[in-house]
């Protein structure tokens, strides 16, 4: 017999397990790699102050609308949205929210657990001394050898299967013995793990140059661009969209304050990026080395160049990839939790056979990722490899899509009675806030981020080359391949939007890494996902 606040598919035995499992669901890969880049370029402090209005006034009542959807049904995304559709007497279209997250976290987990597989091995290499006395050529070579040699490809593949059988291990134990456990142990080890980095780069690095970088507000860097970038990582950073949220809520004790938990994930999130650029940049020999960096370039080449000169090199850079490591860890194993949820729901199969066999499902349409940088580079459709395709319907397309159908339905098919049930003890502000923006401003905000980022992706293929019927279309202009894109945000002439803002906002743009290898990963292969 179940007790108290369980559930069929398992429940968190401590109120706190929700914030920490929250909190490895959403520091992931964009804290590290492309939020420190973000607050140098666009106005330092001033642009973490607008980050976090687009946090709170626009992503947190999503977070929230999905947590106690969970919360409330009991269910993961797919049962929970079917049984409140019916109770609200709405049309079944709106149901369609829940199929389209598993989906979707199963789309993005599936390439996550190659990023993760590519961060587990150079663990090894930076303890093996692989980057001792390197440049910039020879830290590029390192990654084109593990990702992009067709001939190095069955390597590439024992780190992705390892890094999997870490997650699916632990998957496979339960909720309590395997996912609450774990989180509570893993996350607070990471971020002391951090802290104790972010010390030692403060002591041996310039703590100033960090802070000017990062902390320090520059009015004049503020623009509209500011804002558009703080509203794309908002969107992306928070694992929104992919039912993760509302199976954190169904596991949830009836103890647990879900709107404090979120509010403090929010804000943990923003302190781990904020302490990742601070750190990034002062353990810099030049605190302007690494302006300009972010994506592949900065986590796999400008690292690892950069921490190769200090004393005991193997040793920080071991650590400094395990803290990855531990992160992306985190992200896929939340991941992995919706989609077993769901199995479970749908056959009711054991959990740890459910687990497995996602777990190899989750495997197997990682191979098209991971073919895509090497054995299947050259088979492009439209111009772009499977893994291009595989991440532009789902951060473009699908992710938007739930956010626009929950939204949507949360404002305007859910009456105010049966909102603030669901809500439960909240202010009457914080209420009418959440009605206005699920109302209007969350579906129109969703939109506009899922068609800039899906046509900015199409225009940057056609930059690369694309023979594309979209590309065939557009006027022959000749233009250096580093300003290209420009005309897919609709901002007119090149000095209304400087380009790289543009890039900025959707994909981390290209600073030459690993030019003389097509088939290596370039900045413009990672566009924002929920990393």
């Amino acid at each position: 017999m179940l007790r108290k606040y369980q559930t069929s598919i398992g429940s968190f035995t401590r109120k706190s397990t929700f914030f920490w499992a929250s909190v490895g669901a959403t520091v992931g890969l964009a804290n590290l790699w492309q939020f420190p880049y973000l607050a140098s370029k666009y106005g330092g402090g001033l642009f973490i102050l607008l980050y976090l209005a687009c946090l709170l006034v626009v992503t947190l009542p999503l977070m929230v609308t999905e947590a106690v959807i969970g919360r409330h049904a009991r269910h993961g995304i797919v049962l929970a949205m079917d049984g409140l559709v019916k109770n609200a007497g709405c049309s079944p279209f709106w149901r369609l929210a829940g199929p389209l997250s598993i989906l979707a976290a199963f789309a993005v987990l599936s390439f996550t657990a190659v990023f993760g597989g590519i961060v587990l091995a150079y663990i090894f290499f930076g303890a093996a001394d692989r980057f001792a006395g390197a440049s910039t050529t020879s830290a590029a070579a390192v990654l084109s050898e593990l990702v992009s040699d067709p001939g190095h490809y069955r390597e590439f593949m024992a780190w992705h299967v390892f890094f999997l059988i870490l997650v699916v291990a632990v998957s496979a134990r339960g909720v309590v013995k395997g996912l609450e456990r774990s989180m509570r142990l893993v996350v607070p080890c990471t971020l002391l793990l951090m802290l104790l980095l972010f010390v030692f780069s403060a002591m041996r690095g310039s703590l100033q140059s960090g802070i000017e970088h990062v902390l320090v507000m520059r009015p004049g860097q503020v623009t509209g661009d500011s804002l558009k970038a703080a509203f794309f990582h908002a969107f992306y950073t928070l694992g929104l969209g992919m039912g993760v949220w509302a199976i954190f809520g169904a596991y949830s004790t009836g103890h647990t304050r879900l709107k404090r938990s979120i509010l403090a994930v929010v804000l943990m999130d923003t302190l781990v990026a904020i302490v990742a650029g601070l750190m990034m940049f002062s353990i810099a020999a030049d605190g302007n080395s690494l302006d300009g960096e972010r994506g592949f370039s900065l986590l796999f080449v400008s690292l690892p160049v950069t921490l190769s000169g200090l004393p005991y090199s193997q040793v920080i850079l071991a650590s400094v990839f395990l803290l990855v490591v531990l992160i992306v860890w985190a992200t896929a194993l939340s991941l992995l939790e919706p989609v077993v949820g769901w199995f479970r729901e749908w056959t009711g199969a054991p959990r740890a056979w459910s687990a497995v066999i996602v777990g190899v499902a989750v495997w197997f349409a990682g191979l098209a990722s991971l073919f895509s940088f090497n054995v299947w580079a050259d088979y492009r459709l439209g111009g772009a490899t499977v893994f291009r395709w595989l991440e532009l319907g789902s951060g473009g397309v699908v992710i938007p899509v739930v956010a626009i159908l929950i939204a949507t339905f949360a404002g305007w098919c859910v009456t105010r009675r049966y909102a603030a049930m669901l809500l439960g003890n909240a202010p009457a502000l914080f209420r009418k806030i959440w009605f206005w923006v699920m109302r209007l401003v969350l579906p129109v905000v969703a939109a506009w981020i899922g068609i800039q980022y899906t046509l900015f992706s199409l225009g940057n293929l056609c930059d690369n080359g694309s023979a594309a019927i979209w590309c065939q279309e557009a006027p022959v202009v000749e233009v250096p391949p580093a300003e290209g894109g420009s005309e897919v945000f609709g901002e007119g002439a090149n000095d209304e939007m400087p380009l790289d803002a543009a890039e900025d906002l959707v994909v981390p743009a290209g600073h030459g890494l690993l030019e003389s290898d097509e088939k290596a990963p370039k900045q413009s292969d990672i566009l924002y996902h929920s990393v």
